[in-house]
C-alpha cells in the first residue's frame, strides 16, 4: 500500500508519526461526510495517591459515557504526564476516549461536557484534557 507519512513536532521532544493512505486511496466526497472528533484524556492518579482501577474506569464508560454516545468509542490506554497547576510533573497511566459523531448532534458539547465533569467530581481529578477536530468519515 503506498503511503506517505507526515511528523509533527508538538511543544518538545515528542514526535508523533501517522500516515494517511495516497490520494487514490481517500474517502471521496461522495462517499465520505464530515463529522466531529473529539478525544478525553483521563488520568489515573487521585489526590489519595491512589488509582482509578480499570474496572473503576470501564464502570465510568458504561455509566456515563456509553448513555450519552451508544453508537461507539475508542478507548485507548498509555502512559501520559502533565505539569499541574502546582508546577509539579505528573506521570500516570491515562485513558484516551475517542469519540466520533455527526456535526448536527444535539447537545454533543452538553454530554462531553458532562462526562468532563463526571470524571472529575468521581476520581478528583484537576482536569480532563479535551481536542476537537473534524474528520472525513465512510464506513
Amino acid at each position: 500500500m503506498n503511503r506517505r507519512l507526515f511528523f509533527t513536532l508538538l511543544a518538545g521532544p515528542t514526535l508523533f508519526v501517522s500516515s494517511l493512505p495516497a490520494a487514490d486511496q481517500r474517502p471521496t466526497a461522495a462517499s465520505a461526510e464530515v463529522w466531529a472528533r473529539t478525544e478525553l484524556y483521563f488520568g489515573t492518579n487521585k489526590p489519595d495517591n491512589t488509582e482509578v482501577t480499570d474496572t473503576q474506569f470501564q464502570d465510568f464508560i458504561d455509566h456515563e459515557v456509553t448513555p450519552r454516545f451508544p453508537d461507539g468509542l475508542t478507548l485507548l490506554t498509555g502512559n501520559g504526564q502533565f505539569r499541574n497547576s502546582a508546577g509539579v510533573l505528573i506521570r500516570e497511566k491515562s485513558h484516551v476516549l475517542i469519540l466520533f459523531y455527526p456535526v448536527q448532534t444535539q447537545d454533543a458539547n452538553k454530554k462531553i461536557q458532562d462526562i468532563r465533569g463526571a470524571y472529575k467530581r468521581y476520581f478528583a481529578q484537576e482536569s480532563v484534557l479535551r481536542a476537537d477536530s473534524f474528520s472525513l468519515i465512510s464506513f
